[in-house]
């Protein structure tokens, strides 16, 4: 009996493990230390770094490197640990610029991906959606007995 109890809590405690996951960039200190400033085009950054994660969309040239460190215990959301960003900047003829190291104590965390669409309208559960269905009639139904709409039934008389 002692066995099973502490086979039991052995498997609820691996279960709880943190499973630590590094994602995006990988950061390479030499490489980054190697890149300067007004000698180093954009193709040697990238032969050096790679691609960028993303690039600035407006105010400038920018490439930025995301990198990314999350925790996550059982069932539980991910929990960031640490972001770093490397930004390199680059002047009006390609050259690297500037090169800046952000963390997540310069900002707040940005959720690139949430992977929910919002919709607009009646929410309706998979289950109401299924048992809402019919075969044969689209989605909102169609009025067969009064195609022709304005409510009435005809002229009276039946004509």
């Amino acid at each position: 009996m002692r066995i099973r109890a502490l086979f039991l809590v052995a498997v609820f405690a691996a279960g709880c493990t943190p499973v630590i996951t590094q994602r995006g960039y990988l950061r390479d200190p030499v490489n980054e230390a190697a890149l300067k400033q007004g000698k180093d085009t954009k193709t040697t950054v990238q032969s050096r770094l790679g691609y960028p994660s993303t690039q600035a969309t407006f105010g400038g040239d920018t490439w930025y490197y995301i990198s990314s460190t999350e925790k996550r215990v059982a069932f539980f959301e991910p929990r960031v640990t640490s972001r770093t960003i490397l930004a390199v900047y680059f002047d009006k003829d390609g050259k690297v610029d500037a090169l800046k190291h952000f963390g997540l104590k310069d900002g707040h965390v940005v959720n690139f991906e949430t992977r929910e669409t919002v919709t607009r309208g009646r929410e309706m559960t998979f289950l109401q959606q299924l048992f809402n269905a019919t075969p044969g009639v689209p989605l909102g139904g169609s009025d067969q007995q009064n195609p022709g709409g304005g409510g009435g039934s005809g002229p009276p008389g039946g004509g």
